[in-house]
């Protein structure tokens, strides 16, 4: 297996892997190499905040919202999609809740999205539970997260877990399959907030 794969190449690889909605053997194998990789740019997919008014998605109580309600507030959103018996969500929950807690107050948030469904409702609460998971969450059913998925970034949904990062004004700016360690996600933002800095001073200077 080779170390580095460009990020063209990488989409086109998970493009080809078929759906699924549960963590498997090959996935987690998968995970570990993905997670070494820079995490690729969504570029000409979504447009400025993607079609999120269409995808309705419920909280635990049963009330429903939409990704922009949780998007463009001003901080950096990086959306975990997970399931409570996917092996790599249960195995990194605690970087993700770490993480939440090191930057909800500043720079950015997480928000988690359960492909358990309102009939498994009780096993994704015993996740949130047992990982003292700290930041918001919806749940949906598996069909419904994967159509979503596909309708904002134009690809096959992979597998859990899978991460989606909004900028500040809401805009999607990556998609990755895999537990991906949060130091890649904070340079992903260092690098991502320094080019909007640029943006923004060239304009000034204009």
């Amino acid at each position: 297996m080779k170390s580095a794969v460009s990020h063209s190449r990488l989409k086109r690889i998970v493009k080809q892997r078929p759906a699924i909605s549960q963590c498997k053997g090959w996935l987690v194998i998968a995970v570990f190499f993905l997670s070494l990789l820079s995490l690729p740019v969504v570029a000409g997919v979504t447009g400025a905040t993607g079609n999120l008014s269409t995808g309705l998605l419920k909280d635990f109580d049963g009330s429903f919202h939409t990704l922009d309600e949780y998007t463009g507030k001003g901080q950096w959103t990086v959306v975990m999609i997970w399931a409570s018996d996917c092996h790599a969500c249960n195995v990194e929950a605690k970087q993700y809740v770490k993480f939440h807690q090191a930057h909800k107050d500043t720079d950015a948030r997480i928000l988690g999205i359960s492909m358990d469904g309102m009939e498994k409702k009780q096993e994704a609460e015993k996740f949130i539970e047992r990982h003292e998971v700290t930041f918001s969450n919806l749940i949906e059913t598996p069909e419904k997260v994967e159509a979503l998925y596909s309708s904002l970034t134009g690809q096959a949904f992979v597998g859990t877990p899978t991460f989606l990062i909004y900028s500040p004004t809401g805009e999607l700016r990556a998609a990755q399959v895999g537990a991906v360690p949060t130091h890649i996600i904070e340079s992903f933002i260092e690098k991502e907030s320094g080019k909007e800095s640029t943006k923004k001073k060239y304009k000034v200077e204009r």
